[in-house]
C-alpha cells in the first residue's frame, strides 16, 4: 500500500477502511454516492491555484488565476519574481498574497524548498516545509498535500465545510473547532485524506452544493 492516492481504486480501498472502522463514516458512505479523487498535478501552478483561492469566491480565484496564466508564462517561480510589483498589480493579486508569493518564490529559488521532493516526504516533514513559508497556512499546506501531491492521510480540520459536514454526520449543534475536529479524525488514520474527500462530498449532499477546494 502506497502513501498516496492516485485513484478512484484507492478512494474505494479507503472508504472500505473507513466503514471498518468508525461506523458514523460508514452511514455517511452510504448516504454520498460519489467520493470524487480531485488530483491536480504537483508544482508552482497548482500551489498558486490554491493560494489565490484564499478567502475569495471561486469566481474571483478563477479570474485571479487566469490573468496570472496569461501574464506569467511559463507559470513558474522565477518568472514571477521576474515579472514584479507592476505584473502582480495587474494580476489582481492582493498585498498579502503578493507577499506570499515573494516568500514562496524565493524559498523555491534558494533551493530552500523543492515542490516535487514533497511526496517522498512524510506527511508531517512537508507539512513544516510548506508552513515555514510565511503566508503559507495549515489549511494552504494540507490543501496541497492533500489533492496536488496525494498524501493519504492529511486531514485539512480548519475547513469550515469539513467542520460542518462532521457536525452533520455526528449530529453535533455546532461546528467542532479545528482542535475538536483534529482529535475527532485521528481514528480515521491512515485514510484520513479518503475521511476529507468523503466529508466534501456529503456537505455537498446535504447542502445542495459543493465546497471542495
Amino acid at each position: 500500500m502506497t502513501n498516496t492516492i492516485d485513484t478512484d481504486d484507492d478512494i474505494k480501498v479507503g472508504l472500505a477502511a473507513l466503514a471498518s472502522i468508525c461506523p458514523v463514516l460508514k452511514d455517511v458512505i452510504a448516504q454520498t454516492p460519489d467520493v470524487p479523487l480531485r488530483r491536480t498535478e504537483p508544482g508552482f501552478a497548482s500551489l498558486a491555484s490554491i493560494i489565490i483561492s484564499q478567502q475569495v469566491s471561486k469566481q474571483s480565484a478563477a479570474a485571479i488565476y487566469g490573468r496570472m496564466e496569461e501574464y506569467i508564462a511559463p507559470l513558474t517561480a522565477k518568472r514571477y519574481l521576474e515579472l514584479g510589483e507592476e505584473a502582480w498589480i495587474k494580476i489582481g493579486l492582493s498585498r498579502p498574497k503578493q507577499r506570499t508569493f515573494l516568500a514562496l518564490c524565493e524559498t523555491i529559488e534558494r533551493g530552500d524548498i523543492v515542490l516535487d521532493e514533497l511526496s517522498a516526504m512524510t506527511a508531517a516533514d512537508a507539512m513544516e516545509k510548506l508552513v515555514a513559508i510565511k503566508g503559507i497556512g495549515p489549511w494552504t499546506a494540507e490543501v496541497y498535500l492533500l489533492f496536488a501531491v496525494g498524501h493519504r492521510d492529511i486531514f485539512p480540520a480548519g475547513d469550515l465545510a469539513l467542520q460542518q459536514a462532521a457536525a452533520d454526520a455526528y449530529g453535533l449543534e455546532q461546528r467542532p473547532n479545528d482542535k475538536k475536529l483534529r482529535a475527532m479524525a485521528e481514528s480515521w488514520a491512515p485514510w484520513r485524506g479518503v475521511a476529507a474527500r468523503l466529508l466534501w462530498a456529503f456537505y455537498a449532499v446535504k447542502k445542495g452544493r459543493a465546497a471542495m477546494p
